[in-house]
């Protein structure tokens, strides 16, 4: 028998032998549902609308399943007008409610739609998983109508005068509404983010809040999650990284809007500083309009250089105070020759675009200003402050990892570094040496002690792993940066930009091969015969012929280019990876269109042998330890070791 003191907790929940059989025959019921649908997103960075319409859309399928559903029964303007009353039914409602379009023979007739989508969608769960979906109000009709038969003369009666009360009574839009989302929320029944929600586009904010909102999601984070997260848990680096990609892609309204932070005092300084100083090497790339907090591109781009000026001292500085970082080569404010207004890198002497330097003092480059260091703790200040900013990164930490080994495919953002000769990368710190699968937990311990290590019990502790997320952002050895260096630097100031260019880790070539995938899977002790790595980070270059699927179907790269700032170099707007009881589907996204068709374009990347079921997955695994727990707890019950308690 095993812990009696488990198995007796466990008889408070089925305290009779009835009740603990019942449960277990509900259990091995669900073993045999088809495994729920998983959707892999990656790099959403900010851009909402094209990742909410993705959401509700389920990348494409709700469209195939209307299209799958009713055929030749409907025209395509038809379908497709169906379809995106489900994706946006408040919305399509107003519309045909001014066009005078909402009659009953219409109400009834799209009632009866959805009602034939939500029993095909619903067809794969139990009642139970389904009802727990259902709106409060309306659970009840909506449960009666999925599974009622309407073609069985006894129940189409029934059947009709549910939908006409619902019409009569004047609540058809609310229950087409509630119709539309529980199809949506029926079609994605697991969420994984792997990496890259902040950075670049207008309102990751938003993007935050849709994740929330999901009940079954996990995170794997990016490079540009852990800048963020390192913001708000104080490190002044971190909070000029995101600040100066923020003025660089005039991405106001997500600061000041969306998390509050106030820009005024950044504003003022670099008004003030840089007052006549055209500051065109930060030119703003204008890729989205702000709608609350609107910023003249002349004053975006001379913020921004007041904050990159003051990253680099900052950068330095963490620099200088971590030699184990051994990245020397990124102290470049020190090599500027400042009357010539050259610098030197890599024994070349090079001109600078931008010469203009009033805050830097030549004797020593890398220490802020009275004025920068008071305008930098104000920065600061907010970033701690910002509760919706703290709600967000808290969630980020409550369902995020570095890694997630889920139904036998290793999710993780950017790469497991290895070196030039397809061994893992070992980083050496006071702590020890870390490489593979160690490194990945290693930098999860850190990225957990910067924000959740009390300061006044472990200061040192505490200090370390706040200042080893800017190392995370910027590292040669970091799996999330996954580049031998930032060139931020040489890519703003120098015209050179051979010497801009960022060399990828060699992850990014050995693991295109099937032997070193086989390597990875080996040391995060996978099936290696079934297994899959699913990364992003690295954009997907399709209008050069890049293919996301590599290393004879073990490797998916997902990051195709969500981001506008991408669009013009892979041709398409990024991937979902779709993982069903049939098969691996990647739905190749279409850049967004507010009013255009955006169904993305589906090709099927690897078949099951066979329909997985529950049973299947790490799921069906857990079910099936509850069900041996149960027959443990039912034996009991029959050889009168715990005593079943009475009603």
């Amino acid at each position: 028998m095993r812990d009696m003191d488990y198995l007796t907790l466990l008889s408070h929940e089925f305290p009779t032998a009835r009740s603990c059989a019942a449960e277990m025959i509900n259990l091995k019921a669900i073993l045999a549902l088809p495994k729920g649908n998983e959707y892999f997103f990656s790099d959403i960075h900010g851009e909402y609308e094209s990742f909410i319409h993705l959401m509700r859309s389920a990348s494409g399928v709700i469209r195939a399943k209307i299209e799958e559903i009713f055929g030749s029964l409907y025209s395509e303007d038809e379908k497709q007008a169906l379809a995106n009353l489900i994706y946006y039914p408040s919305e399509t409602l107003n519309d045909y409610k001014h066009a005078n379009k909402l009659t009953d023979e219409w109400y009834e007739s799209t009632i009866h739609q959805l009602i034939a989508l939500c029993r095909e969608v619903a067809s794969k769960y139990t009642r139970s998983k389904v009802r727990k979906k259902l709106p409060q109000e309306y659970g009840y009709a909506i449960d009666e109508l999925i599974h009622t038969n309407e073609t069985d003369p006894d129940k189409k009666l029934y059947y009709l005068e549910i939908i006409k009360a619902i019409i009569q009574t004047g609540v058809a839009n609310d229950f087409i509404v509630a119709l539309s989302e529980l199809i949506q929320s029926l079609l994605i029944d697991t969420l994984h983010i792997i990496g890259d929600i902040f950075d670049r586009g207008p309102r990751a904010d938003y993007v935050m809040d849709e994740l929330i909102s999901f009940k079954n999601v996990d995170i794997e984070w990016g490079n540009h999650d852990i800048s963020w997260m390192g913001a708000a848990a104080g490190n002044e680096a971190c909070i000029a990284t995101v600040l100066r990609i923020a003025t660089n892609y005039n991405s106001f309204d997500v600061l000041e809007d969306g998390y509050g932070i106030n820009l005024r005092p950044l504003s003022m300084f670099a008004d003030k500083v840089y007052r006549g100083d055209d500051s065109e090497c930060f030119r703003p790339h204008l890729l989205d309009d702000n709608k609350y907090d609107s910023v003249a591109p002349e004053l975006a781009a001379k913020m921004c250089k007041a904050i990159t000026v003051i990253e680099l001292k900052l950068e330095g500085q963490l620099i200088k105070r971590h030699p184990e970082y051994d990245m020397d080569d990124r102290l470049l404010l020190d090599k500027i020759d400042y009357e010539k207004g050259t610098v030197v890198i890599g024994g070349t002497e090079y001109n600078l675009l931008d010469k203009h330097f009033p805050t830097i003092n030549p004797d020593s480059p890398y220490e802020l200003t009275p004025e920068e260091s008071r305008l930098i703790e104000t920065l600061k200040y907010s970033f701690l402050h910002s509760r919706r900013l703290q709600k967000h990164i808290r969630f980020l930490y409550s369902h995020g990892s570095m890694y997630k080994i889920c139904n036998n495919n290793l999710l993780f953002h950017g790469c497991i570094p290895m070196d030039e000769k397809g061994e893992f990368l070992v980083l050496k710190t006071d702590e020890g040496s870390f490489s593979g699968r160690d490194l990945m937990d290693y930098f999860e311990e850190k990225i957990i002690d910067s924000y959740f290590v009390d300061g006044d019990d472990a200061p040192e502790r505490k200090q370390s792993a706040v200042d080893m997320m800017w190392y995370m952002w910027a590292g040669a050895v970091s799996p999330l940066f996954g580049k031998d260096r930032m060139a931020t630097f040489e890519h703003i100031f120098i015209e050179d930009k051979s010497l801009s260019k960022e060399h990828l880790n060699s992850y990014y070539e050995f693991s295109g091969k099937e032997e070193y995938c086989d390597k990875i899977f080996e040391e995060f002790e996978m099936d290696k015969e079934h297994a899959h790595i699913i990364n992003g980070h690295v954009p997907v270059k399709v209008a050069k012929g890049e293919k996301p699927v590599k290393a004879n179907g073990k490797l998916y790269v997902i990051d195709g280019g969500l981001s506008k700032a991408y669009h013009s170099k892979t041709g398409i707007a990024g991937y979902t990876l779709i993982f069903n009881s049939h098969h691996l589907a990647l739905a190749e996204h279409r850049q967004f269109e507010r009013d255009g068709v955006n169904t993305p374009e589906m090709y099927v990347t690897e078949t099951m042998k066979r329909r997985l079921l529950v049973k299947d997955t790490d799921i069906g695994k857990e079910i099936e330890k509850q069900i041996f727990d149960l027959e443990e707890l039912l034996e009991c019950y029959s050889l009168g070791l715990i005593k079943e308690k009475s009603k």
